[in-house]
């Protein structure tokens, strides 16, 4: 059974930086495709970004140039480095293991962590 566990999260001023990290277990990593998302309070989730088994990225359009996603493989653990953060990126943020299809692109599969909270503000 696959096991994701975040951390990283906290509270931090505008403009600061955080790093997500997601612990897997329970399966083969490097073979799925990896991604983040994040929930605010009345939102629905989102994608914020997600990384195919081999390193290819993408990012919604409000985190480009800001958050970078990156995989270590070999120690089963997912990160999201966030820079230059903004009140709007305050959420709940979870990593979900995938698939990605170059038609559909990606697909979260029921493989959820229980998220953590990043707060931004002064």
């Amino acid at each position: 059974q696959v096991r994701l566990v975040e951390s990283g999260g906290g509270l931090v001023q505008p403009g600061g930086s955080l790093r997500l990290s997601c612990a897997a277990s329970g399966t083969s990593f490097s073979a799925y495709a990896m991604g983040w998302y994040r929930q605010a309070p009345g939102k629905q989730r989102e994608l914020v970004a997600f990384i195919r088994s081999f390193g290819t990225t993408n990012y919604a359009d409000s985190v480009r140039g800001r958050f970078t996603i990156s995989r270590d493989n070999a120690k089963n653990t997912l990160y999201l480095q966030m820079n230059s953060l903004k009140p709007e990126d305050t959420a709940l943020y979870y990593c979900n293991q995938g698939t990605y299809g170059s038609g559909r692109g990606y697909t979260a599969l029921d493989a959820w962590g229980q998220g953590t909270l990043v707060t931004v503000s002064s």
